[in-house]
């Protein structure tokens, strides 16, 4: 009898998953287990601050749900435990007698940490790991250079990879149904918000409608293209703030692996052969090609993109520690209505577009003069599409310490709030209590008379900034 098991882990699909194809090709049985880790759902950063959100928990566990009901319609199941991984997996390894744990390789400290330990554990049983990349455009090995040498700005990433190195197509899913495990093994529940500790009342508050797992995703992939035509324009409205479809709302499936970015990309080639092909059908894969880069820059310069230097190793790095005002961007009372009205949004959602990310994160880093760090720590937190490659990426992008050739890229928000929200709509609709603010002040609260606010049930600004008057 050949067993093994297949470890799930940011890879919650069944398309497009080599591991799972390579076990099942290469066993008579398969074992898919899912660790949930406390050090990851209940674990705190340094500054007090959660990983894991409940927004980001609840779409975690409907991923769940919805990976172990496609297995069971194909014969298969998913087995849940809690605890740590390095642990639960030789556990099971040893109860069941299984020959190797199939995984996708993950490329930041804390991951490779656990990875280095269960594969210790299992060697001292006699028993190996099986890596694969599941969560990339590009396969390493395709790359015209090795990842040492990968270029530290994007453009030149993008000039020579686009043209010369070839996508592979997406794996599909299993074609025929799983053998049936005889080892007896205990299914696991999948735990409840309340037994992880989190607040119900907040998760009841979302007002997106993304919904985890596979399923869900695909529905998502096909509407945005297919049902709708929405990435003929995304190009466009790439930068709206508002709505369902001004983005295409994919970036949590994809950070979850719920969805492949080879089968979105195969999609879109789909697409643009049978509907049409333009900037912006070709600008959603020049976003999956960042995702990529950010992931290159994370195994190239490793543990630096968590470090205040970031992956310049920039010597003295701006930015004091102040946790009012930290509290105060944090909680939405800036008293700067474009800086609340978003940090609103992801507080109640898990969610905010680009152009919102990059704003509040120039406020946090450039005005308020925050540690760049306690916003990546927060948007950790926050984020139904939390990456760390991704996510720690743009924070070092945007504090000058990344891959952004320009050191002193500033936002400045009433230039922003113009372009982008010219009629204040977006503000007034997560602030509602500046319903009848006069729209120079949701540009620019300086710009008006500081007795607007004996009229108005909202915070004065928590610091003035001189160079927006």
């Amino acid at each position: 009898m050949k067993r093994s098991i297949v470890w799930f882990r940011n890879d919650l699909r069944l398309h497009d998953n080599e591991a799972l194809l390579d076990a099942l090709r290469d066993n008579d049985e398969i074992i898919p287990v899912y660790v949930i880790d406390p050090r990851l759902f209940l674990g705190y950063s340094t500054r007090n601050i959660r990983r894991t959100g409940p927004h980001r928990a609840q779409f975690i566990l409907e991923s769940l749900s919805d990976l172990r009901a496609s297995l069971q319609k194909i014969g298969s199941d998913l087995y849940v435990r809690i605890g740590l991984p390095e642990d639960i997996l030789p556990g099971i390894a040893r109860e069941c007698k299984t020959r190797y744990v199939y995984c996708n390789r993950e490329r930041t400290a804390y991951e490779v940490d656990v990875q280095d330990k269960l594969e210790h554990a299992l060697w001292t049983i006699g028993q190996e790991m099986r890596y694969y990349r599941g969560k990339m455009l590009y396969y390493t090995a395709d790359l015209p250079f090795p990842i040492t040498h990968c270029p530290d700005h994007f453009t030149s990433f993008r000039k020579e990879v686009e043209k010369f190195v070839p996508i592979r197509p997406p794996l599909p899913g299993p074609q025929e149904a799983i053998p049936k495990l005889t080892a007896d093994i205990e299914q696991g529940e999948i735990p409840s918000l309340e037994s992880l500790d989190y607040d119900i009342d907040t998760v009841s508050q979302l007002s997106i409608t993304l919904r985890g797992g596979e399923t869900e995703a695909l529905k998502e992939l096909n509407y945005y293209l297919w049902e709708t035509d929405k990435i003929a324009t995304y190009k466009k409205t790439r930068n709206g703030l508002m709505g369902r479809d001004y983005s295409s709302k994919l970036s949590p499936y994809l950070a979850q692996g719920c969805l492949s970015p080879k089968l979105i990309y195969d999609e879109i080639k789909k697409y643009e052969s049978k509907r049409q092909k333009n900037d912006s059908t070709y600008w959603l894969v020049f976003e999956l090609m960042w995702r990529d880069y950010f992931r290159f820059m994370a195994k190239k310069h490793q543990n630096n993109i968590f470090k205040p230097s970031g992956i310049k190793q920039v010597d003295h790095v701006a930015g004091f520690d102040n946790q009012v005002l930290f509290d105060k961007w944090c909680n939405a009372t800036t008293g700067i209505p474009f800086v609340d009205a978003n940090m609103r949004e992801l507080n109640a959602t898990g969610f905010m577009s680009n152009r919102g990310r990059q704003n509040v994160a120039s406020f946090l880093v450039k005005d308020m003069q925050i540690k760049w760090i306690w916003g990546a720590e927060y948007f950790e937190k926050q984020l139904l599409d939390y990456d760390p490659c991704s996510n720690y990426g743009n924070w070092n992008y945007i504090a000058g310490v990344g891959t952004d050739p320009r050191s002193d890229r500033y936002f400045n928000i009433p230039v922003q709030v113009k372009k982008y929200d010219p009629q204040g709509e977006y503000i007034q609709h997560w602030i509602p209590e500046l319903a009848d603010a006069p729209l120079d002040f949701l540009i620019n609260p300086f710009s008006v008379d500081y007795g607007i606010y004996d009229t108005l049930d909202y915070p004065t600004p928590c610091l003035h900034i001189k160079n927006w008057n």
